[in-house]
Parts: structure tokens; C-alpha cells; sequence
């Protein structure tokens, strides 16, 4: 998920700490013009902050217009990236306090500020005046890193529509506020939908002791549930109860429906317009348009070459698990899509003696945060150092000033991020990775934070992580490297977040294949009372378990993806969701549809990617292309991890991403490593680093 994305020429770097440990009151905080957060929680103070950084977006406007003789980058360009900044800084910001302050009246003003700065980045995208300036730019032909930026901006514009009639500029400018605001709402709808369900301590059987222990029954002995990730999972893997189940999986379908339903018909509504008003059949066709894949059609292509690729493995992994599921539960016909992650988890119990839950204890959570610091530490020779009474938006988010430890650069201070990773309420219920504030070299360094909904962060409780969460971790963490190390270039608008969106999941992708290292997992995998490692015995079985169902998950993937671009690519006065969902489900997933599910109401997707959900499928493929190429013996110290920092992650969006594949592979991307990866079977291995 990313956020919009500058710095007052006059502020130096390394960016001044701010001391406390709480947020400062308005009246005695210091003027900072990269943190909304540090002014208070007061949403009147937010406002002002927003309205300056915009002021001196329409500063930088001005001064490039006002520029005289032939344009250059520098009278130009220049200008026109810093108020790209300050729009980004604002936006940013406003997004985060819309989707983390603790007060409700923050949130809502941090909504209304990202509309508002949403409208001044479409405002400046249909300036014609700025366009034909940075038009009249020469191309530079020693620096392809700013023409590449050039080019892909001047792109940016015309798709923007910024050739069009004032009359038309006008309608396009109404229509892109209407879709900030309908964005907005659908994403306050499901943080702010938080649903409970009641269930008895027999139907809790099954789910771990640690997670009954977190749950306090009521008078009647009843326990409440609800529909926050650390409460979902465990319920949907281990509940005995195909009911709990059941009633979990709606609940957590069902948290902003009904509400969200006219919201996304409206939506689609005013996309559609917007790709019809700027030329396009449909808005899949215009969301593609500056994108890898280039158009819909072609995205089309690449999700039947996946599943062709990935349809017959599917199966063969559905037939295995029925079988088995059937064996234990006679007279079972199918298996659901609320029974099918309980299933998967005892099949694999079963057949490589594996128990999802075997593995949690030497996953407490801050040992996890730890480790995978340490490991990111290693493979892209950074050095992580926690910055002390650092002002946070919520006393429980971490604080990282991260360093180069490479030859050449060791000591260099590359930025700074934040770890906010325990949900709360009125806190954003999703993970993801967004940039804070992007990086200029020499003016400006890059912050970025994690927004992560894990279990632990309150005494006494562990947080005991499942297997897949720490691959989670480990997929946002490779996102925050690449903005912290893809945005030490000279242009805000052209660090790692800027690549193309169908890029822009590859490097995370790319991560979370470490996690299946012995060496890697015992490094930081200690039992949370004993202290024992994890054995790699359990690390080969849990390896083994979890190769099995990757086709199924390609599969999933063709579901969210293809519906995505089915919402998308016809005219939506005609879509049915339900009809159009359960389709999809029957198309790709061999699992039975459940009734009742409302998937797509919660579907958050739906406003950060819209048609471009494909993009995780799409990148896999990349990823799994990238991580082929580490020597499996030594991933983070081989001579790929430096080469893959040099020609993947440094250049940001300074270059095109089929380029940057092309550096690092030596080739474009292919099916072979997805494949390869589809079919692959762990044999036990003994780690040797410790």
C-alpha cells in the first residue's frame, strides 16, 4: 500500500531528533516541517501544517513559472520536484494520522487534509502552463536517471490529461476528488468495522492455549472474538469448530457491508467516467497504461499464463487434501473456503508431521523484529540503530535511524524508519509498508514505516507469531528497504516507491524467500521461555509443509486479481459483485463458495491498486526469478545480495523496472524459476550459521 509523497531547502541533515517520549503539546513544539505528528494531537494544528507544506507547494509552481530564458532541469525540473515533495509530505502524513491517530477527531481531519492535498496533486497534474514548461525541457543525455524522470512525468501528464480543454480539465479535476473521497471512505468503513462474534470455550478447541489465555470469558462463559487479524488466523487454521469458523470467516468478510457497497459502486462509477473523459473504453485500460504489462489486455495474458502454469498443480493439491480431509470427516463432500485453511493446516500436520503451531513458540514477536533487523542488516549491509525519546504518533512505534555499512559509504546516515506493528483501536487493520517523508541526496533523507496489526505489545503477552506472519514481516520489510535505499537519488519523485506499480511488490516478494534459511530462522528463533533454538529438523518438516499449497496460492491470487480487473474493464452499471465474485471463486479456486461472503466490501485493494491487483502475481514471477539467483548456501553474504542492492533497490525509479530486472537477471523475467518454485520439495538441512 503506498501514501502520496519535501523538505524546506533551509532544514539540514541528518533530520534534528526531537526529544520526549510522548507527542509534544502545539504550544511547545518545535516547527518540523517532515513530522505533522510532533505539533499535537490537535486536528486544527494538523491542518495548519498540511496548508503550509501546500503553500509551499504553490511556491515551488511559482517559481517555475516565473522562471525566464530557455528551461532547464534545474529552473524547471528542480522547482517542479520540490513541490512534488512538499505535496508528498503532506499527503503522507495526512495519510498516516488518518490511518493511525488514536483520536477520532485526528482521524478525521487527517481524511479531510489527504482529499485536500489530494486535489492540489490533481490540480498541478492539469496544470498546462507547468506541463508545457517541463515540455520545453531538453532531454539530458549524461544523466538517465533525470531523463528517465522526465519522461516518465511528461507521461504522467498526458494521462493526467492535462491536453484537454479548460472545461474538461475541470470535469477530470471534480472526478479525481470524487475518487479521493470515495477511496477514503471505503478504507475508514473497514478500519472503523470491526466486528465481534461470541463462541463457546468447547467451540475454542483446537486454538492455542496463548490465544485462549488472551481471551477472558464473559459472565455467562461465553468468549467474544472479533475480527482483528490476531484474532482471525488462529481461529480460521486451528478452530476444531467448522461453525467458528464459519461465523469468523463472514465476520471478517462482512465488516463494512453493507456499508461499502454504494461506496464501490460509486467508485467504479467515477473511474469509469474518468477513463472515458481521457479517451479509454475502460479504466483498466488507463491504469495500465504507464505500467509494466502497458495495457489490459496484456494483463490479461500474463494471469492465463499463470493459470495454466499453476491450474493442474491446484488441483492436484485440492484432490490430496479431500482425500485426506475425507478420511477424517466421512460423508464430507467438499471443503469450503471457511474450512479450507483449517484443512490445509491438517493435512500438513499429517503428511510432513508438521504442526503450524509447533513453530510459534520460537516466534515470540519482538525476537522476530529482531531478527529479521539482523538479517536485513547482513544482506544489505545497513546497520539499524534505535533512535532514543524519539516523538511517535503511538508510544508503542519503534524508531530506526538506519546506516550504510558498505565499502565506501560505512557510517553514512540513509534515513530513518518506523515500526508501528500491534493493532489498536481505530488503527488501520491492514499490513503495509508507506513512505514518510522521500529522500533528495544531500537535502533530504528518505523515512518510511511499517503498519503491521501482529499480536504482542502488551505485558504478558508474547506475541506468538505463525509461520506465515513472519513471512508477512518479512514481505513489508523488503518494501522498506527499497524506499530507504531507492530514494538516495537527487529526485523526491523518483525513489523506490516510484517505480512502476507493477513492480513496486517484486523486491518485498523477493524477501520473503529467506525465511525458509536454516541458517537465517535459528539466528533469531529461540523458544520465548526456554530459549532454545529452533531445531532445524522442525525448520525442514515446516519448509516441507509449507511448499505444499503454492499452486493454490497462485490460484487465490487469480481470484482477487481477475476481479480486480473485472470491476474494472466493463461498464459497472452492469456488475453484480455477488454474482461476479462467487463466479470468480468457481473459475480459480476449487473450494466452495461460502454464502454470504461479502469479500469485496473489505476488499482494501480495491483504492490503493484498483484494476491492478495482478501486480502481486505479476511479481512473484520477478521474485522468484530474483531469489533463483542467491547461492541457497549462503544468501546473505554471497556476491548476490550487493549485486542485487547495486541493481535492484539503489536506483529507485531512476530507471524503468523492466530495466532493473534486466541488470540483475542478465534477461528479462520468465515462467522457469515460478515453476520450479511451484514443484519444489525442502530436504532436511542443518544450519551453520548461528
Amino acid at each position: 500500500m503506498k501514501f502520496a509523497g519535501k523538505l524546506l531547502a533551509s532544514v539540514l541533515l541528518p533530520a534534528a531528533l526531537i526529544t520526549g517520549v510522548e507527542i509534544v503539546s502545539a504550544q511547545n513544539a518545535p516547527a518540523d516541517p517532515l513530522h505533522a505528528w510532533v505539533s499535537g494531537n490537535d486536528p486544527a494544528v494538523l491542518e495548519t501544517w498540511v496548508n503550509q507544506r501546500l503553500d509551499e507547494e504553490k511556491a515551488d509552481v511559482d517559481k517555475l513559472l516565473a522562471a525566464t530564458g530557455p528551461r532547464t532541469v534545474e529552473n524547471t525540473l528542480r522547482p517542479f520536484d520540490d513541490a512534488q515533495n512538499q505535496l508528498a509530505l503532506a499527503g503522507n502524513n495526512a495519510a498516516l494520522l488518518y490511518s493511525l491517530a488514536d483520536a477520532a477527531a485526528l482521524r478525521d481531519k487527517g481524511q479531510a487534509m489527504t482529499a485536500k492535498v489530494s486535489s492540489a496533486s490533481t490540480e498541478l497534474s492539469l496544470n498546462p502552463k507547468v506541463y508545457s514548461a517541463l515540455a520545453a525541457v531538453p532531454l539530458p543525455a549524461n544523466d538517465p536517471a533525470t531523463r528517465h524522470y522526465l519522461e516518465r512525468t511528461l507521461l504522467e501528464y498526458k494521462l493526467s490529461g492535462v491536453d484537454k480543454d479548460e472545461a474538461t480539465r475541470a470535469k477530470i479535476r471534480a472526478l479525481q476528488d470524487k475518487i479521493t473521497d470515495l477511496s477514503l471512505a471505503f478504507g475508514r468503513n473497514i478500519a472503523d468495522g470491526t466486528l465481534k462474534i461470541t463462541a463457546t470455550k468447547a467451540e475454542l478447541d483446537g486454538l492455542p492455549d496463548d490465544y485462549i489465555a488472551r481471551h477472558k470469558p464473559e459472565a455467562d462463559g461465553a468468549y467474544t472474538l472479533t475480527t482483528e487479524q490476531p484474532d482471525v488466523q488462529p481461529v480460521l487454521s486451528f478452530a476444531k469448530n467448522a461453525d467458528l469458523r464459519r461465523r469468523m470467516f463472514l465476520a471478517y468478510d462482512q465488516r463494512a457491508y453493507p456499508k461499502n457497497v454504494q461506496v464501490l459502486k460509486d467508485l467504479l462509477a467515477a473511474r469509469q467516467e474518468l477513463a472515458t473523459t481521457l479517451g479509454y473504453a475502460h479504466y483498466a485500460d488507463l491504469a495500465t497504461a504507464d505500467q509494466m504489462t502497458g495495457s489490459a489486455a496484456n494483463v490479461e495474458a500474463v494471469l492465463n499464463q499463470i493459470d495454466e502454469a499453476s491450474r493442474s498443480a491446484s488441483s492436484r493439491e485440492y484432490a490430496q487434501m479431500l482425500a485426506f480431509a475425507q478420511h477424517q470427516q466421512p460423508g464430507l463432500a467438499q471443503i469450503s473456503r471457511s474450512d479450507s485453511g483449517y484443512w490445509a493446516e491438517q493435512y500438513r500436520r499429517a503428511q510432513y508431521a508438521f504442526d503450524a503451531q509447533s513453530v510459534r513458540p520460537y516466534f515470540p514477536y519482538d525476537r522476530v523484529q529482531a531478527g529479521i533487523l539482523k538479517t536485513a542488516a547482513r544482506l544489505f549491509h545497513v546497520e539499524f540503530k534505535p533512535v532514543k525519546n524519539a516523538v511517535v504518533w503511538d508510544r508503542s512505534v519503534d524508531t530506526f535511524d538506519v546506516f550504510d555499512t558498505a565499502t565506501g559509504s560505512k557510517g553514512k546516515l540513509l534515513g530513518r524508519i518506523y515500526l508501528d506493528m500491534h493493532p489498536r483501536e481505530g488503527k488501520d487493520k491492514w499490513f503495509s509498508s508507506a513512505p514518510i517523508a522521500p529522500g533528495i541526496r544531500g537535502r533530504q533523507l528518505p523515512e518510511g514505516m511499517l503498519v503491521c496489526n501482529f499480536s504482542g505489545g502488551t505485558a504478558g503477552d508474547p506475541g506468538l507469531m505463525q509461520y506465515s506472519e513472519v513471512v508477512t514481516f518479512f514481505h513489508e520489510f523488503g518494501h522498506l528497504m527499497h524506499h530507504i535505499l531507492g530514494s538516495q537519488g537527487q529526485w523526491s519523485g523518483a525513489g523506490g516507491f516510484n517505480v512502476e506499480g507493477d513492480f513496486v511488490e517484486s523486491p518485498s516478494q523477493m524477501l520473503e524467500e529467506m525465511f525458509h534459511d536454516p541458517a537465517i530462522l535459528q539466528s533469531f528463533g529461540k523458544h520465548y521461555k526456554s530459549g532454545e533454538t529452533v531445531p532445524a529438523s522442525l525448520i525442514a518438516k515446516m519448509n516441507a509443509a509449507s511448499a505444499y499449497g503454492r499452486a493454490d496460492w497462485l490460484q487465490r491470487q487469480l481470484i482477487y486479481a481477475t476481479y480486480a480487473l473485472q470491476l474494472h474493464n466493463q461498464a459497472p452499471a452492469g456488475i453484480d459483485f455477488d454474482v461476479l465474485w462467487k463466479a470468480d471463486i468457481e473459475r480459480f479456486s476449487p473450494f466452495t463458495p461460502v454464502e454470504g461472503d461479502r469479500f469485496y466490501a473489505s476488499f482494501t485493494h480495491l483504492t490503493g491498486y484498483a484494476s491492478n491487483v495482478y501486480t502481486y502475481l505479476f511479481d512473484k514471477v520477478i521474485a522468484i526469478d530474483f531469489f533463483a539467483q542467491f547461492d541457497k548456501r549462503n544468501l546473505l553474504d554471497g556476491p548476490a545480495a550487493m549485486r542485487y542492492r547495486r541493481t535492484v533497490l539503489e536506483p529507485g525509479a531512476g530507471k524503468p523496472a523492466a530495466e532493473l530486472v534486466k541488470d540483475f537477471l542478465g534477461r528479462p523475467q520468465n515462467m522457469e524459476a515460478l515453476k520450479s518454485w511451484m514443484n519444489e520439495e525442502f530436504q532436511p538441512a542443518v544450519a551453520t550459521v548461528k
